[in-house]
């Protein structure tokens, strides 16, 4: 006879517990509880090599500055990135003062752990307030780059529009 961890039954886990936690809640009666569902999404990644994140080219555009829409769409786009960046680093800071408090002093002191906890978490704090700060230069950057060549885009934008043509009113004669 197999044991319940052999080979073959390593790959139903999921369905044997979702059956082991539908017959338990099942006995109890339907009344008691809803039924779960258990629903399992599967992201497959092609192209990124294996699973692994993409690097950090995959962020931003390519560096070509060669024209003024060019130069607004890369800084729109790393403001845009170091936005979510800014804000899941945030988060992962709250988390690991949240995880670190948990574990005790060694010494034993009153909030050991919570001091201990949030001086580990000021790092990614300071990474997160970096990337806050790297979007707000981002978007500082497209507007001096705005003043500082105000006149060249003028004088594209003026000569890239048809002029007007008089139009003939062939009413009023």
């Amino acid at each position: 006879m197999a044991s319940p961890t052999s080979a073959t039954d390593k790959g139903n886990k999921f369905t044997n517990a979702g059956a082991a936690a539908g017959g338990f809640i099942g006995g109890l009666g339907s009344s008691i509880a809803p039924p779960i569902n258990i629903t399992i999404n599967r992201t497959q990644n092609n192209g990124t090599g294996g699973g692994r994140r993409p690097h950090a080219e995959a962020l931003l555009p390519a560096p070509d500055f060669s024209s003024p829409a060019l130069v607004r769409q890369y800084c729109n786009t790393l403001r845009a990135a170091a936005v979510t960046l800014s804000i899941e680093v945030a988060m992962g800071a709250e988390i690991m003062k949240g995880v670190l408090a948990a574990v005790p002093d060694p010494e034993g002191r009153a909030f050991g752990s919570r001091l201990r906890a949030q001086k580990v978490a000021r790092k990614l704090q300071r990474s997160a307030d970096a990337l806050r700060d790297a979007a707000r230069n981002a978007a500082a950057c497209h507007s001096a780059f705005q003043q500082e060549y105000e006149e060249e885009i003028n004088r594209v934008r003026h000569r890239a529009r048809r002029p007007q043509q008089p139009v003939m009113n062939w009413a009023q004669q």
